[in-house]
Parts: C-alpha cells; structure tokens; sequence
C-alpha cells in the first residue's frame, strides 16, 4: 500500500510503498482509509515539536483523523463488520485502566496514538482496535466526516465543559474560526444558549462564522479587545475558547475574559504567561482540552446526523500530501484539508 511518511523533522513528507498493516490481536480492526484529514498538529509534528514528547521513530506514517470502511477484523470482533462504514477514534486504548473505566478514555493510561506515536491514516489502510470505532449512519461519507475525528472531537470536548458554565445571557468568545473554531461555533449553537462571539482576522473565516450561527464576527484589527468588552458590556465573557493558541492573541483573550471566567486552551504553540496575583484576584481558571473520549466522538456523530454540525472540507489525493500541507500553513484552506487515497470508496 502507499502511505506519506516522515523522514526527516522539517522536510516533507514522502510517499512510500508500505507493507498492508495485519490484525495481530483478536481486537484488531484493518480500515481501508477513505479520508485523513490534515491537522496542525501535523505541521507541529514536522516541525518537530512533538519529537520529545511523542518519542517516535522516523519515518513513520502521520494523520489522526480518519474515517474509512472495515476491511478486516480480529477473531474477537463483533460491533463492526467488512464493509461498515466507521470513523475511528484517535486513540487505541486498553478498556481496563480506572480512566477508560470511567469513560475517560483520552486518558487511558496504555494508550497509543496513530499519526502521532505510531503509524497513522495517510495511507490506504490503517489498523486500530474494535473499541476505537464508530459505525456511520447510512448517507455519511467517510472523507465528509474525516476531520470530524479529532477536529470535531476537541471541538466537542471543549464545548460540552464550557456548556456546564454558561447560562442564558452568558457570552463565549471563539478565537478562530478556522478547521477547529467553524466546529465549536456550531456545537455551541446546539448545545448552549450563549451569545456567540467570534474573532478571526480573516473575512472570509467571519463569513462563515456568521453563516453557521455566531452572534458577532469580530476582525481581528487591533480593537478587537475594546470591541468584545463593548458587546459584554464592558464584563467581559463568561468564556473564551482559543482554538489558536499563537500569534501573540493570549493576552488579548484573557483582556476579554470576565472575572471569575474561564479560558479554555485549545490551539497551541505559544506559553500562557499571566501573574499569579491577577489569576487569584480575578478567580479566573484556564483549562486544558486534549481530544475528546469516545463517547464524545459517537454524541458529535448524532449531532451530525441531525445536521446540526457540519464539516467544510477541501479535498486532496494523496499524493498531494505536501501540497495540502503548505496550503494549510499558509492560511489557504476554509475548514479542514482532507487527504482521500486513490480508489477509496465504499
């Protein structure tokens, strides 16, 4: 099979011709991919930032977000069968730590993460486990919902803590409207009463906003911060949601948080530097957001069912890997990059 691997830290990727992947376990699960969708972490990874901390070996296949039909299964699997059309979760874990348990699964403690730890979707097949998957409803496309499992996921994940705080009235502030932030802002439409703000510097980026539901679309011009306390009246926002994380946009987003408001981190890549004194004085938290369980990847699946969220997508053969990869780094893609192999089809 063909996959777009890794080489080299700061290099593109290659397409390589790779053995097909083989159930080792009686839980295994081949997927034959028919969308990867492409995320910054990808361009991280690149980079390298995630060469520590991941401990990888290069080369190795990237993409963690994919969606595809059952090619084969273990002896032990029973919830899917050949031919299902499935989105997968972007971890494998064990089912037996406290945390996946408790239904904490992103914390499973003898978890592996493909496209990041170990091979991932950018490529024809991919192999994950059976309780990493669920079954599509008839009419979903698997290069449709790709992005869905891990763009849509922490979209979900960081939506549904902020909806146990905000009230009618309340206001959440979305920084960033891009492959991430377009799914919040719809997951907020559906699942809070907040009055959606969002900021993005790009127009087109704050059309969509406003065409998916958001309240206000806010450039991203050097008033921003004044502007959002105008429409809090002068309070500042009950949340801020920063799907950005860089660029120096922070400290702006704390400005905008209300005392006793919570900023949920989503993007990365820059430190969140504030005093401690103003933390306490101000009783304000920041909360991290990793991923998403799989529960929150089968309740995002309902809500697109229902089509109260939907993904917008661009798509690109696989063997455009690096072109879609510069066009995500430079700003050129409107929702999310898909990567769709040759011949993928149900």
């Amino acid at each position: 099979m063909r996959g777009a691997r890794l080489h080299r830290y700061r290099e593109p990727l290659r397409l390589d011709e790779l053995p097909e992947p083989a159930v080792l376990a009686p839980n295994d699960v081949i997927v034959r991919v028919g969308g990867a969708g492409l995320c910054r972490t990808d361009l991280h990874i690149q980079e390298g930032q995630w060469a520590e901390k991941s401990g990888v070996e290069l080369p190795y296949v990237l993409g963690h977000e994919n969606a595809g039909w059952v090619e084969e299964v273990g002896a032990a699997v029973d919830n899917v069968a050949v031919g299902d059309a499935v989105i997968v979760h972007p971890l494998v874990t064990c089912g037996l730590c406290r945390a996946c348990r408790i239904g904490d699964d992103v914390h499973c403690e003898n978890s592996s993460f493909p496209g990041i730890t170990v091979d991932g979707g950018f490529a024809e097949l991919l192999r994950t486990t059976a309780r990493s998957l669920v079954k599509l409803d008839a009419g979903l496309d698997p290069k449709d919902v790709a992005a869905l499992a891990d763009a849509g996921l922490t979209a979900y994940h960081v939506v549904a803590k902020a909806a146990r705080i905000v009230r009618p009235g309340s206001h959440v502030v979305v920084i960033g409207a891009g492959g991430l932030g377009h799914i919040g802002i719809q997951c907020l439409r559906a699942m809070t009463p907040a009055e959606v703000i969002v900021l993005d510097p790009s127009e087109r980026a704050l059309a969509l906003a406003s065409e998916l539901g958001a309240d206000h679309a806010v450039p991203v011009d050097g008033s921003h911060v004044e502007r959002v306390r105008e429409l809090t009246d002068g309070r500042g926002a009950e949340a801020v949601i920063d799907f950005v994380g860089e660029h120096g946009i922070i400290p702006d987003g704390v400005a905008m948080l209300r005392d006793a408001g919570s900023y949920f981190v989503v993007g990365y890549g820059e430190n969140v530097d504030v005093p401690t004194i103003d933390i306490i004085s101000r009783e304000i938290s920041f909360i991290g957001n990793l991923v998403g369980s799989w529960d929150d990847l089968a309740e995002l699946m309902t809500l697109t069912r229902q089509g109260k969220v939907t993904l917008h997508t661009t798509a690109y053969p696989l063997d455009a890997v690096n072109d879609a990869m510069a066009d995500l780094d430079d700003g050129r893609v409107q929702g999310r990059a898909i990567l769709v192999p040759a011949g993928a089809g149900g």
